[in-house]
């Protein structure tokens, strides 16, 4: 017997998949062929638009890692940080993909752009503020329990606060990865001038490499018992 494959769930589209993801709807963000002034133009809004629902899930997953530090599930909240952490490495991954974006392509599309640009990301600004968020609420924890980022120990698997601390350091790292790439995309594609020149927005992506959300968790890798001055961890 065949089974009813009809679409039960309301919204348009001729699938119950296509109601429930909105096909419809996501697949018609992008520009049409009969707007655009380079065909690249869907390469570039697939990314950056592909990049924009991982933000999104990722500044989810860090407010509710906040939400289980508060009332101190730290391993629930490691577990969600860490799929945050996946889905900034995604967003870093697809940036290959503009690799297939000469700057003569990209100059010939910019128009299309507008003043428009990756400083904007409402998906990224909602990352910044949910992994500051997350910082205080890990500052209040450790002061709750009489301790400091200092007196942890990194590599401690079986502490789940020192635990989280790794993730969080784990999470920094990946969102570095990624301003890394993104300025590298900038001078190879963009054609900004490198770091350092007069005038280069480059050089504000640059400085952005270095930014940590964590900076006490990594001061504190300075005082640890195993680490001695000018010792290279590699």
């Amino acid at each position: 017997m065949k089974r009813d494959k009809s679409p039960v769930l309301p919204g348009s589209g001729t699938t119950d998949y296509a109601r429930y993801m909105r096909t419809d709807v996501l697949l018609g963000l992008q520009r049409n062929p009969d707007e655009v002034i380079h065909r690249d133009e869907l390469l570039f809004q697939v990314v950056h638009q592909s990049s924009e629902l991982w933000f999104k899930l990722a500044a989810a997953e860090v407010t509710e890692t906040t939400a289980r530090v508060a009332v101190g599930d730290l391993a629930g909240a490691a577990a969600l940080l860490a799929r945050a952490t996946l889905a900034v490495r995604l967003v870093t991954d697809q940036l290959e993909m503009l690799d297939h974006l000469s700057p003569a392509d990209f100059q010939a599309m910019q128009p299309a752009l507008g003043n428009g640009s990756g400083a904007e990301s409402p998906g990224w600004r909602h990352v910044q503020a949910a992994s500051r968020k997350l910082d205080r609420a890990f500052a209040d924890h450790l002061a709750a329990h009489g301790t400091t980022a200092v007196d942890l120990r990194p590599g401690d698997r079986t502490d789940p606060t020192c635990r989280l601390a790794e993730t969080m350091a784990e999470w920094d790292e990946r969102v570095a990865l990624w301003r890394f790439r993104h300025y590298q995309v900038a001078l190879r594609v963009g054609g900004h001038a490198p770091a350092g020149a007069p005038n280069s927005s480059a050089t504000v992506l640059a400085r952005l490499v270095e930014h940590r959300f964590f900076p006490d968790l990594w001061q504190a890798r300075l005082h640890t018992p195993d680490a001695s001055p000018g010792t290279d961890p590699l």
